[in-house]
């Protein structure tokens, strides 16, 4: 798999919850992290995803919000 994203973990499933049309993916990528994305679930049935198998988190983004408390 190539991709031009630099931000790519591997990890392992733990949930998919699904909705009517979304689908919410969490993979553990290890240190107590989880990474949560939310995917329409054709993408989930085409990518075969299951609790339990490996898959990336492969995070590009065109803006990053920043905040502080008051």
């Amino acid at each position: 798999m190539k991709v031009t994203a630099r931000n790519q973990f591997k990890g392992k499933i733990v949930a998919i919850e699904k909705g009517s049309v979304n689908g919410i993916v969490k993979i553990d990528i290890g240190g107590g992290h989880v990474v949560t994305a939310n995917i329409s679930l054709a993408a989930i049935e085409e990518l075969g995803l299951e609790v339990g198998k490996d898959a990336y988190a492969i995070i590009k983004a065109s803006l990053v919000m920043v905040g502080v408390d008051d």
